[in-house]
């Protein structure tokens, strides 16, 4: 059947977008406020990355289990995101370092409670046969808002240097846009689109344990998901590598982000159609072989342009073989009815992996330095792809685990 595009994944992507353009513009200028304005150490970098990367796990499968459970994802979503627009307001009058903390961490949880409802809705929304390809327009629309969000911030410190908190005032006024296109636009769809979610009887709460691990398929995914996690180091410790490695003026920072959203949005779609031709799981390895390319360039004693081009380039590639992909995978794995909570338990187990990450490099940072911390990591990643192949290579890829609910999604809007 030929792709077609659901008004309502057109809708959630444009929601993602402003969102991002929000939340993007503040990341990008974090790393650089933690540790030059604010003078901070990594380690306090490491702390806040940390949560940046592993607070939203907190509520993650809860709030898929509500999705699923309400039968309402948009309602869920829509307190997610309503969460963080609240959270943009504190970086307005907020400076030390655990009011950054707290309002890192209310945003987070935001991020938390929307991502496995608004993922839920897309499943539901997309052709089955189509679905990464799907997830990538998505991505696809979300990363414009990415790399929108550091430029904006990028513009802003070239204008005002040193001004933070312009940004921060430009990041709400995104967030409020956001908020109400969801609220306003979004068609409330119901969850008869879940798999199973009519059988309301006997259900039981599914939520992440142990067992889930034993489940053929999506239990693998887990640990592979895991260890990934463990070994992948925030954003931002990359681009701090990178500048203290070139030397070039905090006002270009900002690009830095910018230039791997371009890329991850660039490729997003490829990326997608090519994980539904070729297999989901070799796109998400072969990301991860990226993502190890970039340790290594970032490491490497020489420096200029070209090279932290080619980080940029390299770390993009890797988000766009896995971030929508990871989803796909999931929810294709996901045992039925529990379409949400199942990319909600990928998704936590990439977010608490990844928090565990940012916070051990940055205290490894700050005993042995940036390039031998990344040439670390580097190491650690290599053994986790190796591992992870052998890993997935007899997962069982079952047929899209979700009803396209593609015709009553594209009338909704």
């Amino acid at each position: 059947m030929p792709f077609r595009l659901s008004p309502v994944i057109l809708w959630l992507g444009v929601v993602s977008m402003v969102t991002d353009v929000s939340s993007e513009s503040v990341t990008a200028i974090l790393p650089l406020y933690v540790t030059g304005f604010l003078g901070l150490s990594t380690i306090a970098f490491g702390f806040i990355d940390g949560i940046n990367q592993g607070a939203s796990a907190i509520v993650r499968i809860a709030a898929g289990w509500a999705a699923d459970r309400s039968g309402h994802p948009k309602r869920i979503a829509l307190a997610g995101y309503g969460l963080s627009m609240l959270a943009r307001i504190g970086f307005l009058f907020a400076g030390g370092f655990w009011a950054i903390t707290a309002i890192v961490t209310g945003d987070r949880i935001g991020k938390g409670i929307r991502t496995a409802p608004r993922d839920a809705l897309i499943s539901v929304s997309a052709q089955p046969e189509h679905l990464a390809r799907s997830f990538g327009v998505h991505r696809m629309l979300d990363n414009i808002g990415a790399a929108a969000g550091p430029l904006i911030a990028f513009f802003v410190l070239l204008m005002i240097p040193n001004g933070f908190s312009t940004v921060f005032v430009v990041s709400l006024a995104f967030a409020v846009i956001g908020v109400a296109v969801l609220a306003l636009v979004v068609p409330d769809i119901k969850a008869r689109g879940l798999q199973g979610v009519e059988d309301r009887e006997g259900r039981r709460l599914f939520a992440f344990s142990w067992s889930h691990l034993k489940e053929p398929g999506l239990g693998k995914l887990l640990i592979a998901a895991g260890l990934l996690g463990l070994v992948t180091i925030g954003d931002g410790f990359i681009y701090l590598v990178l500048q203290a490695r070139d030397s070039f003026a905090v006002q270009w920072f900002p690009l830095l982000f910018v230039g791997t959203n371009v890329v991850f949005l660039s490729f997003a779609i490829p990326l997608g159609r090519l994980a539904d031709r070729v297999g989901k799981i070799p796109v998400f390895v072969g990301g991860h072989l990226a993502l190890l390319a970039t340790y290594f360039l970032a490491a490497a004693p020489f420096g200029g342009l070209w090279a932290t081009i080619g980080c940029l380039i390299l770390l993009g590639a890797f988000y766009a073989a896995t971030d929508g992909v990871l989803a796909a995978l999931a929810s294709q794995l996901t045992p039925p009815g529990k379409l949400a909570t199942g990319i909600a338990s990928a998704q936590t187990v990439v977010a608490l992996t990844r928090m565990v990450a940012s916070a051990g490099f940055g205290v490894l940072w700050y005993a042995v330095g940036a390039p031998t911390a990344m040439v670390v990591a580097g190491g650690l990643l290599a053994s986790a792809v190796v591992a992870v192949a052998f890993i997935l290579r007899g997962a069982r890829v079952a047929p899209a685990a979700v009803t396209s609910d593609s015709d009553n999604a594209g009338n909704g809007a």
